[in-house]
Formats: C-alpha cells, sequence, structure tokens
C-alpha cells in the first residue's frame, strides 16, 4: 500500500510540518516580566496499534502519518517481517486507532509478556527478544564521507521545522549521500524513527546505502533499531550512552555522536569514514541555528 507522501521543500520527499496547525496549538501565558505572552506548543496525543485484533501498544504521538508510524513500529519490533504481505491500513482519527492487516494472522502474546519501558521520551517501548535479531547480523560495508555528513548536519539544521517552530519535540532523517530525504518529528525520538522504518517498509526502501541523522541520544534502542532496519550509519548532534556505544561495536554499526560545526566523535564502526574534507575549512555552526545538544532532550 502507497501512502501519499507529502513535501514543503524540494530537498526531500517527506519534510517536516510546521506550518500544520493541526501539529502545534498557541497558549496564552507570561513572561519573566509578569507581561502576557503566548506561545506555540506541540500537540500531544495517544494512538493505539493493532495488529489484525489484536491490540499491541498505545504510543503517544503528535498525529502525523499514524500508518507509518504503525508500520514503523511493528517493523522494528519484529512483528513484521520482509515475508508479511499488508493487506490493509485503517486509520481512525476519531477513534485515535490504526489497524495494521496481514493476509496472514499473526501470534505476539509472548512478546507482549516481554515489554519493558525504555529510556525514551513519551512511550518508548522495546521487547525482550529485540535484542535476539541482532544475533548473527552484519551491516552492509558502505562507506561515508565526513564531506556528507558535514553537508547533511548544515541541511537538516536549517530545515523549517517543528523543533524551530515550538520545541520539545525529535527528529529523524533518512538520508542517502549528502541529501536528506524524509525527516520525521515526533514527542519521542523512538517515534520519529519508526515512522522511517514504515515509510522505508511500505515503498520497499534499501536501507544499504543511507544514514540516520537524529536529534535525540545514541541509546541502545536507537542503535536497535538502526542496525535491524540494516542502515549502517547513526549520527547525531547529541551524545551517547554506554549501552548504545557497546551494541553499536558488537554490530559493527558506525556511531557518530556530537557532531556540532566543525566537530564529531566516531566511537563505531571508523572503518566507514572516509575523511575527504579538512575540518578547518567546513563553517562553524551560527548560534541562531544551533539545535539543543547532548544533555537537552
Amino acid at each position: 500500500m502507497q501512502l501519499a507522501p507529502t513535501s514543503q521543500t524540494t530537498d526531500y520527499l517527506i519534510a517536516p510540518q510546521p506550518s500544520n496547525k493541526g501539529l502545534t496549538r498557541v497558549v496564552q501565558g507570561t513572561d519573566h516580566t509578569g507581561a502576557a505572552a503566548e506561545t506555540s506548543v506541540v500537540e500531544e496525543r495517544p494512538l493505539t496499534i493493532f495488529l489484525n485484533s489484536r491490540e499491541i501498544v498505545t504510543a503517544m504521538t503528535i498525529g502525523d502519518y499514524p500508518e507509518y508510524l504503525a508500520l514503523g513500529f511493528l517493523r522494528n519490533q519484529g512483528m513484521l517481517s520482509d515475508a508479511d504481505v499488508v493487506t490493509g491500513i485503517d486509520f481512525d482519527e476519531e477513534l485515535e486507532t490504526v489497524v495494521v492487516r496481514t493476509a496472514k494472522e499473526t501470534d505476539h502474546e509472548d512478546k507482549l509478556k516481554k515489554k519493558t519501558r525504555t529510556s525514551g521520551c513519551a512511550v518508548g517501548t522495546v521487547f525482550g527478544d529485540m535484542m535476539e535479531g541482532l544475533e548473527g547480523l552484519t551491516l552492509p560495508p558502505t562507506q561515508a564521507r565526513t564531506s556528507d555528513l558535514y553537508a547533511l548536519a548544515h541541511k537538516i539544521n536549517r530545515t523549517p521545522s517543528l523543533y524551530l517552530e515550538a520545541g520539545a519535540i525529535h527528529g529523524s532523517v533518512l538520508c542517502q549521500g549528502d541529501r536528506p530525504l524524509v525527516y520525521m518529528e515526533d514527542v519521542g525520538r523512538h517515534n520519529a524513527v519508526d515512522k522511517i522504518a514504515g515509510w522505508m517498509f511500505d515503498t520497499k526502501t534499501e536501507a544499504a546505502d543511507k544514514v540516520l541523522y537524529t536529534t535525540g541520544r545514541l541509546t541502545s534502542e536507537m542503535v536497535i533499531k538502526t542496525a535491524l532496519m540494516g542502515i549502517p550509519v547513526l549520527a547525531s548532534r547529541s551524545g551517547f550512552t554506554a549501552w548504545g556505544v557497546e551494541i553499536a561495536q558488537k554490530v559493527g554499526l558506525t556511531l557518530i555522536g556530537r557532531m556540532r560545526g566543525q566537530r564529531f566523535i566516531c566511537l563505531s564502526g571508523e572503518d566507514r569514514l572516509i575523511r575527504d574534507v579538512d575540518p578547518a575549512t567546513v563553517p562553524d555552526d551560527a548560534k541562531k541555528s544551533r539545535r539543543k545538544s547532548a544533555g537537552d532532550d
């Protein structure tokens, strides 16, 4: 089933939607001087995901691309495989539910019993056997040019977004070479990457030559999901968790963090990097274009 993408820039297949009034609201308050003030805040609403007749999880989300979020969540939890045929996706805005239907019935009772809460913002859930999918996993040896990584960071951090409009949100961007392709935002960084996974599953997009850029911390779940999606490079402006680094090293994922201006740190998969540009020639971040960094998400 092909879901129609939305594009607000010529560079992206799917871009953020800061002008979508359904994703934010204006709230009245007072500022530090006591004067009346108003600000935009991000909407947050529940979405219950069903796989056929079985309720799987309720996620808190901004509400855009619910079909992609459902597909990607199920794919990243191992509940959908490449062999599964999706026969329909039914989203009911009033009931706040999305039902993914497959040609063959599935049974995930054991997996549901092992559901645990993770460090993700909003609802970040991972199942106890997600790690099993990493056993024997070999990621593609595709190399990444530092010139492309610098170009991506420059473009992404200057893209109009909900983050720049209202804050309190995370972004994940699927990239190829120096081009950002699909930019998803949500209140939880895991939701944002699940939307990308859903788009890739729906469009049958190859992962071998892609880079995933995220604005959030490089946690164990972000590393696991990126690896299970088959993407060989994960980069962020933010920092790392020890377990995230350990897993990345185990599976051979190139893990790049604290990427700000001319600087970055690679803690895994250094062999993929082609250092084809002198960092001294890369312009540093202008203050007005800087996003939050390591300790702020």
